[in-house]
């Protein structure tokens, strides 16, 4: 297969979920949903990156050594996007030899290997330059845009567009597979559409619409169950997991 690296986004410090640590090592079921993550991408990358905080390095550090994994933590300095904790990738020493990354958020506990498996298969089969997994549901704070011929266009952030309420529609689910040059290149661009205009961080689903505008291979994959969905904003979002 590919050189394909895993990327996990883990600098949440947890403030918004009511912790007084990184939210990534909450345990679910009694295994921080961190160690599932690793688990998860192990077939891919026994070895993945994880983007940290300052303040959570040392905690994540010791969660993963307690159970054996090795990672190579990076740290992202300041919560300046998502954007930009992609582009910490380039410090680790994985970067190198990465031809594509796979990328998760780190606070998915229960993303499906069947889903996973789908996306990568895809991704290579298909020849793609980024490939990422979705859902149709009812309420969807990102919004997959496809063209008339079914292709993808972009993804809206309901939040960064100022739009009120979640919509009907199909959304992503924090699992992505991309080529690393021409993600981080895009990454770098000074592009209208980099810096959100209700947070201002440097966002990461904008370069979506910008590599489909380019004419490059880009497919949404409605493969994703509803357990894929879950993530950890507030305890209410996995307390009938618990």
């Amino acid at each position: 297969m590919a050189d394909i690296r895993a990327l996990v986004a883990a600098a949440g410090r947890g403030t918004r979920a009511g912790l007084l640590y990184p939210k990534t090592l909450f345990p679910i079921q009694g295994k921080p949903i961190l160690v599932r993550v690793a688990e998860l991408l192990a077939p891919y990358d026994p070895h993945p990156t994880i983007i940290v905080s300052p303040d959570g390095q040392e905690p994540i550090r010791e969660c993963l050594d307690a159970v054996g994994v090795a990672a190579h933590l990076v740290v992202q300095p300041e919560p300046r996007g998502m954007g930009d904790a992609v582009l910490r990738f380039e410090q680790s020493p994985a970067f190198a030899n990465a031809e594509h990354v796979l990328l998760l958020w780190g606070d998915v506990p229960f993303i499906q290997p069947e889903t996973v498996a789908s996306v990568v298969d895809a991704h290579i089969q298909h020849n793609n330059d980024f490939t990422f997994a979705t859902r149709l549901v009812d309420s969807a704070y990102t919004v997959v845009s496809r063209d008339g011929a079914g292709h993808v266009t972009g993804v809206v952030e309901t939040r960064e567009q100022g739009i009120a309420a979640p919509q009907a529609g199909e959304r992503d689910i924090g699992l992505f597979i991309f080529r690393k040059a021409v993600v981080l290149d895009a990454l770098r661009e000074e592009l209208s559409s980099k810096w959100g205009k209700s947070s201002g961080e440097h966002g990461f689903l904008y370069i979506i619409g910008h590599l489909a505008g380019q004419g490059l291979r880009v497919e949404a994959l409605p493969v994703a169950t509803e357990l894929d969905l879950v993530s950890l904003n507030s305890l209410k979002d996995v307390a009938g997991f618990l």
